[in-house]
């Protein structure tokens, strides 16, 4: 599955800043010290061009104004103090050099990391310490020297500020890459599982009630094989038949998990129009089924009429599975106000393993248990609920089961 473009931009945009950051951050005090000497090194230049070396005030102040910068680590509020007392004993007792750039430098680290509070305290000590070295270092132009140095610190403030929104922003935006991928991944997960669930619930119907309709027919076949061959090929004719079309189902089915683009399309899945060729195979296999249709049910959405199918479908291979012999079943459809109901009764003799027999269509099913047929208790009930509904099952006191489904007729009104 192919990352969304806007997550792929925001990796795009954090890949070279956070691998920088990282950096910066696994070797902070080599960092540190690496910019003090910098500094230390242009201020010595400065003073050699300018021939101060000799005044061994302007070196120890040089050393003093950088030796601080690498506790950066320890605590920002403590190295831009530190460096501030530096530079008033510098405009006490000395003259200005380029070493006092430690003052925008750790005035940038605090305003980078720091408390808001202790940003504030330092722009105000930097402001004032603007006013004074332009009133004793430069007394002829004291306006033009105050704006150059208030312009540095603001310089030096703001920056370290809009980084740390930056900083703040791409913590933001790594956030939410992350979360769109754990979304993506779990949105391909619940798919995979929803998938996996509906192939489950198809492949037992169709599974299990071709089957058990081949089952039944072999059974016939073999009865009548002494006394009516032609009956007994007749029914084997239909166990090839009922075979045949269990193995394309299964085929279509299957061909979802294939990614073949040159496949052949799919036959759509089952509707009630359906239902004379189900009713038909029923029979065949010994069960005979009467039918009662009230509403049009090709005005049903494709998704309903495969539910209803479907139940349908499981309901009378149960009949076939568990009652006994002889039986018969009745299918009621009605579609009426907005609902869809079905309801499959089968009526057959009470006997071991028939209605009443633990097991069988009959006996008395726990509330969410598996019923009859394994998963197909559980696979009706999954269906009718995807669709607003219900379905109950259950015996009847007379010997037989009854399954009653009942769902929405408009599938949006079933979401709402």
């Amino acid at each position: 599955m192919s990352a969304r473009p806007d997550e792929a931009l925001t990796r795009w945009l954090l890949r070279p800043t956070a691998r920088a950051a990282e950096l910066a951050a696994a070797h902070e005090t080599i960092v540190d010290v690496a910019v003090a000497l910098l500094i230390a090194v242009a201020s010595v230049a400065g003073l050699a061009i300018q021939a101060r070396l000799g005044h061994a005030d302007t070196i120890v102040f040089c050393v003093l104004l950088c030796a601080p910068l690498p506790f950066r680590g320890r605590s920002r509020s403590l190295c831009f103090t530190l460096v501030a007392g530096v530079a008033l004993a510098q405009w006490l007792t000395s003259t200005p050099q380029i070493a006092d750039v430690s003052v925008l430098v750790a005035l940038y680290w605090l305003a980078l990391d720091g408390p808001p509070a202790a940003i504030i305290a330092a722009g105000i000590v930097a402001e004032a310490g603007a006013v004074m070295a332009a009133a004793r270092w430069s007394p002829t132009d004291v306006i033009k020297y105050w704006i150059g140095l208030s312009a540095l610190g603001v310089a030096s403030a703001v920056l370290g500020v809009s980084i740390r929104e930056r900083r703040a922003l791409l913590a933001t935006m790594r956030e939410r890459a992350a979360r769109l991928e754990f979304e993506r991944d779990q949105e391909g997960r619940l798919g995979a599982a929803a998938e996996r669930a509906r192939i489950a619930r198809e492949m037992h119907d169709i599974v299990s009630h071709n089957l058990t309709v081949m089952i039944g027919l072999a059974d016939g076949a073999s009865y009548a094989l002494q006394s009516s061959p032609e009956t007994a090929g007749s029914a084997m004719q239909r166990v090839s038949a009922t075979g045949r079309q269990a193995l394309s189902e299964m085929r279509r089915l299957l061909g979802v998990l294939r990614e073949d683009p040159t496949a052949e399309p799919f036959e759509p899945q089952p509707g009630l129009d359906r239902l004379d060729e189900l009713l038909a195979r029923v029979e065949a296999a010994g069960v005979p089924v009467s039918i009662e249709i009230e509403g049009d049910p090709h005005e049903l959405s494709g998704g309903v009429q495969l539910a209803v199918f479907r139940v349908a479908q499981e309901a009378l291979t149960n009949t076939l599975k568990h009652a006994g012999r002889p039986a018969t079943a009745r299918l009621a459809l009605r579609i009426t106000g907005g609902r869809v109901d079905l309801v499959v009764i089968d009526v057959a003799p009470v006997a071991p393993g028939a209605p009443g027999a633990p097991g069988a269509p009959g006996a008395p099913v726990a509330p969410g248990a598996p019923g009859p047929g394994g998963r197909g208790l559980h696979g009706m009930r999954e269906r009718a609920t995807a669709y607003g509904g219900t379905l109950e099952a259950g015996p009847l006191p007379d010997g037989g089961w009854r399954v009653h489904l009942s769902v929405a007729a408009d599938v949006d009104a079933a979401v709402r």
